[in-house]
């Protein structure tokens, strides 16, 4: 046996693992590789995989696998570290698959608290895999987390809303500044209206601005200590520019999360939304509040960079999938990832605005404005440091606590000053 450390994020507080060396079938006396009464526990986040991707996961797997279940319970993101920390401590409470978004994934793989996939990589898809969502699923050589889907963030916008500004799509990123705030005084008489929509706590839209500036969030010592750098001149510039849009060219309020974009839009309330490809179903979605009538309405662009004929570098977002160390039915739990991996399940994901895991299906996405946006978006993505406390950051809420005090007037080089000092205590906890 070996005792495993885990940072509980959101407790602050050390959360140990005891895991067993995994042979794939379990490392608890009620684990079984299968038969009658098995049940394969899949933790989902949030809506974004579709209705119809987890009907054929579900049929699928129970037609393979005769005599088992497998259910799909959905969790929320807030939290999720700290519950799937306790969750995967006893192998009766703990899933089988999980999801964890690309940015928590260093904080379970580096823990070790999930099964080895070394020996399956190329089976579950090989050099056809996300290569960046590949590596961050990877720590010290190991294979832990596989990719599930990725998504950069497009813009969406009102062509009502800039026809009647007499504006078009913006060529460069302080060009898409002012046009935004053009656009609210254009519509002063609407309460609340965005030139830009940009809710206080939203963080990952501020990224490109500070990465365009030359900016990080932090950076890695020669003695592999990681700091913050979230104060230095370029990124403070980026979040200046990002301060400008919060104070002149959104309606959103300085607290407000980014969630169900859909509702100010369908209000009329919004010109110009930045967001993941996949949001763009639900503002057609009734089922989720969207309004499907504002479809012809809607246009879509990569966000542009500061010089005309570039794109800004954007956050990719998306998601990895894991076994828990400590879940029992491995072997069936491993089935179920195939599944999630296979071309089929890939296939219905990307037919809903999700960039697949696996290169060679992203075509599948299609020739839509939506799909021709996010293949110019992804000419030029990042992602969050690939530190094993960067999870500490996001569940202490340091940036969302740096976004909020921007959109309520802080100085930006005070309040980044602060916000640094808990980035470099909560990369080293």
């Amino acid at each position: 046996m070996k005792i495993l450390r885990m940072a509980a994020v959101g407790a602050a507080a050390a959360l140990a693992l005891t895991a067993c060396s995994s042979n794939g079938s379990g490392s608890d006396d009620n684990s079984s590789s299968g038969g009658d009464g098995a049940t394969v526990k899949v933790w989902l986040v949030g809506s974004d995989t579709p209705d119809e991707a987890r009907e054929y996961l579900e049929t699928t797997f129970e037609e393979q696998n005769p005599g088992s279940d497998l259910v799909i319970e959905e969790q929320q993101w807030d939290g999720l570290v700290d519950k799937l920390s306790q969750a995967m401590t006893d192998p009766k409470t703990s899933p089988q698959i999980v999801e964890v978004g690309n940015t928590q994934s260093t904080t379970f793989t580096s823990a070790g608290a999930f099964m080895p996939l070394d020996d399956k990589y190329e089976e579950l898809g090989g050099d056809d895999l996300l290569s960046g969502f590949v590596e961050i699923g990877t720590y010290d050589d190991t294979l832990f987390a596989v990719p599930y889907y990725a998504g950069s963030r497009l813009v969406f916008y009102s062509k009502a809303a800039y026809e009647a500004a007499g504006l078009e799509a913006p060529t460069t990123l302080d060009q898409y500044i002012e046009d935004g705030k053009t656009l609210k005084e254009a519509n002063a008489a609407t309460a609340n209206y965005s030139g830009i929509w940009y809710p206080g706590q939203d963080w990952r839209n501020g990224l490109p601005f500070i990465w365009s500036e030359g900016g990080e969030l932090a950076e890695q010592n020669d003695d592999g200590e990681w700091v913050g750098a979230i104060n230095s001149p370029e990124a403070v510039a980026g979040l200046e520019k990002v301060q400008d849009i919060m104070l002149n060219a959104n309606g959103a309020a300085p607290d407000a999360k980014e969630t169900d974009p859909q509702i100010p839009w369908c209000a009329g309330e919004l010109a110009t939304l930045s967001a993941p490809g996949w949001v763009y179903g639900s503002l057609i979605g009734e089922d989720n509040g969207g309004c499907p009538d504002s479809e012809s309405d809607i246009g879509v662009y990569a966000l542009p960079g500061e010089t005309e004929g570039e794109t800004a570098p954007v956050f990719l977002g998306g998601s990895n999938i894991a076994i828990p160390a400590q879940a029992a039915n491995q072997d069936l739990a491993y089935k179920a990832m195939q599944i999630m991996l296979s071309d089929e399940y890939q296939t219905i994901l990307a037919h809903n605005g999700l960039t697949p895991a696996k290169v060679s299906l992203a075509s599948e996405m299609g020739d839509t404005p939506v799909a021709q946006a996010a293949a110019k978006a992804a000419e030029n993505v990042k992602l969050t440091p690939v530190a094993p406390g960067w999870s500490n950051v996001e569940s202490d809420l340091v940036m969302e606590t740096l976004f909020t005090e921007l959109a309520q007037g802080k100085d930006a080089q005070e309040a980044a000053d602060a916000a640094n000092d808990k980035i470099t205590a909560a990369l080293n906890r």
